[in-house]
């Protein structure tokens, strides 16, 4: 009785999880406020650090929410604030392309559901994990070890973020001025 009680715990939060960043997608995309479209984007990716939980792995869950909700959506805010553009203007879209975009995504949707129901979600043969390939130390020595070069590479995006927020407040306040 326990264990389905436990389970009925664990299917909520996954669900709720779901909801979560599936809201923050919404709200990411739908408001014409940009600064409600970086929240909305904290939001999301807030949720896939849940499932990065879900997943076991803490460590990635917390550099989730350190590097993009932290660093990446605070850097964007920083750079709505320096350029004041708090209302998008939509641009007019011409109704073929927005029909061609929704039947592609359908297509695309349908078949990522399709491969994921006809998947058999099962471990590797002889990939057992163990708690302790997951541990803070464990991660760093492989980062600066064997994944050096995908470490330097994700410093590399982090800091071209940064640049291009900074230039493209910059270059908003020149035209508002």
């Amino acid at each position: 009785m326990e264990n389905s009680g436990l389970n009925f715990i664990l299917q909520a939060a996954f669900w709720g999880t779901v909801a979560l960043t599936v809201a923050g997608a919404a709200i990411a995309i739908f408001p014409k406020n940009i600064l409600y479209n970086v929240l909305g984007l904290a939001l999301a990716l807030t949720g896939i650090a849940g499932f990065y939980l879900f997943l076991g792995s803490l460590f990635v869950a917390l550099m989730q929410l350190l590097i993009y909700v932290g660093a990446i959506c605070i850097a964007i805010v920083f750079a709505i604030m320096l350029s004041r553009p708090l209302h998008i203007e939509a641009p007019a879209r011409p109704t073929g392309k927005v029909l061609l975009g929704i039947l592609a995504s359908v297509v695309f949707f349908v078949g990522a559901v399709g491969v994921a129901l006809k998947t058999k979600w099962t471990p590797a043969a002889g990939h057992v994990y163990k708690a302790s390939q997951w541990s803070v130390e464990h991660v760093g020595d492989a980062l600066l070890t064997r994944y050096e070069l995908v470490f330097e590479v994700i410093s590399l995006v982090l800091l071209v973020a940064i640049i291009g927020a900074v230039i493209t407040a910059g270059f908003s306040r020149r035209i508002s001025s």
